[in-house]
């Protein structure tokens, strides 16, 4: 593990922040820094090699995959990490409580075949 994802793991371990992740989570042909099977969230840290040559066709094609099988991804910068772990965890933490899907309002119609 680089630098950047020993901090966030030290802030991640043991549910600290009300969520169990894994940590160099195998996901199909992939392997995930971080992954939240509960919430189907993974968390990805970024070094600036992210950016440079094919990388960010890969991360695309690799996104894409673990979505297509049900997972949102999070990618986050290595140097916010480093900047301000506390700021990451909590906007991590705010990502995984938005819901895949809209709840139903209460006394609205019921969901069609499907839906549930």
């Amino acid at each position: 593990m680089t630098l950047p994802e020993v901090l966030l793991w030290k802030q991640l371990r043991g549910s600290r922040c009300g969520l169990r992740f894994r940590r160099q989570h195998p996901v199909g042909p992939y392997v995930a820094d971080f992954c939240c099977l509960a919430d189907r969230l993974i968390i990805e840290v970024d070094g600036e090699a992210h950016g440079r040559g094919d990388r960010p066709d890969r991360d695309h094609r690799r996104d894409r995959f673990l979505e297509e099988n049900g997972f949102r991804v999070l990618r986050i910068a290595a140097a916010d990490v480093q900047r301000d772990v506390e700021a990451v965890v909590a906007s991590i933490v705010a990502y995984a409580g938005r819901p895949l899907h809209h709840q139903p309002l209460a006394g609205g119609p019921p969901p069609r075949s499907g839906e549930e």
